[in-house]
């Protein structure tokens, strides 16, 4: 019997997010049924509702949620109703090329719940990143909820669903920092602020926060920026440069992801250094570098998918950062607010008002 939720939708390109009922199936087999407590307002969610990231309306949007799981399809023995869960976009299948290898943080057939959820006109929807949390109840594959500790507040916990994964394992695991590294990070949103910690944590000997805003800059040091640098008036390639002894950073991130940004961070390397694109791009983004440069700079330029996480791996490690007081999951919450404010977040999100806004359900 589907059960009817509230839930934010998008119905076609642009059109704002709008609050209607829809039907959430019972699990099938290898489903969970999660009652969501919290979900993040991410950047990704606007950009499934301006169809950057394809055409196929209507969405169900929100992924970067935590909640209760109260029901599980056949053949799942993990998790289990009751259980407290942080959903994963990345579900490895344990079948594909990448998995058989070894690799399932690049797993390419991640999993996804069997069921479709649908409007009342039985119209499927699809759900952002396979999950569509901005709902009471969402339908996931089993291998997307993560158990984690209760005792961790649900709009803390999730926010490593995205943003702070995507963040932090750009650092950790993309990047692999490493003990006594001067590392620089461009943009001070959610992402890089992850990776900012994520600095900190490891022992990087300099941590240097970039940005266009000197309040985000502020607020960068409490994540554990050393230094910051503001490029709206500076050269930010000759700033970073200065603060590493005029060789550059070791590791660089880009959690902005725009083409400014990435020749930015490619140059501001130490030679043999690292720059990793955390930084989603729009889809008209393009690049222009002199191949000698990249050939003549060595070292490595990596995307990162996710912070290459193993979300089984990672996610109970940032919980247990977080509730033993070394990595500040709250600090990241700026707002708490309802779903049918999702449409006015995005607008606050834009503005650079926010760090992160929450629904809480």
């Amino acid at each position: 019997m589907p059960y009817e939720v509230r839930a934010v939708i998008t119905m076609k390109k642009d059109a704002p997010a709008e609050v209607q009922t829809v039907l959430v199936p019972d699990p099938g087999p290898g489903d969970v049924l999660v009652a969501v407590q919290a979900c993040g307002v991410c950047h990704t969610d606007l950009h499934y509702r301006e169809g950057a990231v394809s055409d196929d309306f209507p969405f169900l949007l929100g992924h970067e949620a935590a909640g209760t799981v109260e029901a599980v399809g056949p053949g799942v023995t993990d998790p289990q109703p009751g259980d407290s869960v942080v959903l994963a976009w990345r579900a490895p299948c344990g079948r594909c090329r990448a998995c058989r290898r070894g690799r399932p943080w690049y797993c390419f057939d991640s999993s996804n719940a069997g069921r479709p959820m649908t409007l009342l006109d039985s119209t499927p929807l699809t759900p952002a990143l396979g999950i569509g949390a901005f709902a009471e109840k969402t339908l996931v594959a089993a291998g997307q909820a993560v158990r984690v500790d209760p005792a961790a507040r649900p709009e803390a916990a999730g926010l490593i669903g995205c943003g702070i994964m995507a963040g932090y394992g750009a650092v950790v695991h993309t990047g692999g920092v490493a003990y006594g590294d001067t590392v620089a990070v461009i943009g001070c949103g959610g992402v890089g602020d992850a990776a900012i910690a994520a600095a900190s944590l490891a022992g990087a000997r300099r941590v240097i926060a970039v940005d266009l805003d000197d309040a985000k800059l502020d607020a960068a040091i409490q994540f554990g920026a050393t230094h910051c640098v503001n490029s709206r008036g500076t050269d930010p390639v000759a700033a970073v440069r200065e603060l590493t002894d005029g060789y550059g950073a070791d590791l660089v991130v880009d959690a902005v992801g725009r083409a400014d940004t990435f020749e930015q961070g490619f140059a501001m390397r130490d030679l043999a250094g690292t720059f990793v694109q955390a930084g989603v791009p729009g889809p008209q983004a393009r690049l222009e570098l002199p191949l000698l440069d990249v050939f003549a700079r060595g070292g490595a330029v990596k995307p990162s998918w996710y912070g290459d996480c193993l979300p089984s791996r990672d996610f109970p490690v940032l919980i247990d950062l977080y509730l033993s007081g070394k990595l500040d999951l709250g600090a990241f919450v700026t707002e708490t607010i309802a779903l049918d404010d999702v449409e006015s977040a995005f607008d606050r999100m834009l503005q650079g008002k926010v760090l992160r806004s929450v629904v809480t359900l």
